[in-house]
């Protein structure tokens, strides 16, 4: 069972990202404040859950949570700093559009920049520990891949209604034959690989 707290008697908030490794489309963050007397019931780490069961959540976590804000991080600024410093911009983003007071960050992982003046915690693999961050793991999750899905309507090639952006023979056999969109990163390690000129 997730942890519902890391220090008792101070305002906790969760932060995850989705998409960090993959091929095509935006790193996303979102930054949740769970409500102790309403709680999400059946929270875990958004990739052990079935597609139905993060969505089903997902709704709950936006009705029952204070507050949350997810933040999407595009291709061509993953490109020009990095996926890690990406992806704690959008962390860092979605802490901006907080709009009740928090005292303590809970961040998945290892890697953070400091916010403010707030104190953080890194925790590896926190998405399965801390409930707070598992919601987080939950909402960006699940708004990026309905990102993709919408995508894959322009780009039906590619398989981002399936592959969700990662690099899956699909994508990849895809990219060698059709080229890259404005969604691919450039920077991504693969595309150097099979030499893909952008």
């Amino acid at each position: 069972m997730l942890k519902s707290v890391f220090k008792e008697g101070v305002t906790e908030i969760g932060c995850d990202e989705a998409g960090r490794g993959c091929m095509a489309g935006p790193v996303v963050a979102a930054a949740v404040i769970l409500d102790p007397e309403n709680p999400v019931e059946v929270l875990n780490d958004s990739k052990k859950l079935s597609p139905r069961i993060r969505e089903s959540l997902a709704l709950e976590i936006r009705e029952k949570a204070k507050a949350y804000h997810v933040a999407f991080i595009n291709p061509g600024v993953i490109d020009e700093i990095n996926i890690l410093n990406a992806a704690i911009k959008a962390m860092h983003e979605a802490l901006d559009n907080i709009n009740i007071p928090f005292e303590h960050i809970l961040v998945d992982g290892n890697r953070f920049h400091p916010y403010k003046d707030t104190p953080y915690s890194c925790i590896i693999k926190g998405d399965g520990k801390f409930q707070c961050i598992a919601a987080a793991s939950i909402l960006a999750k699940t708004a990026r891949d309905e990102y993709m899905i919408k995508l894959h309507n322009d780009f039906p090639e590619y398989g981002w209604d399936k592959n969700k952006g990662y690099a899956t023979q699909k994508h990849i056999d895809a990219m060698l034959q059709y080229g890259p969109t404005p969604h691919h990163r450039k920077s991504f390690h693969l595309h150097r690989q099979l030499k893909i000129e952008f």
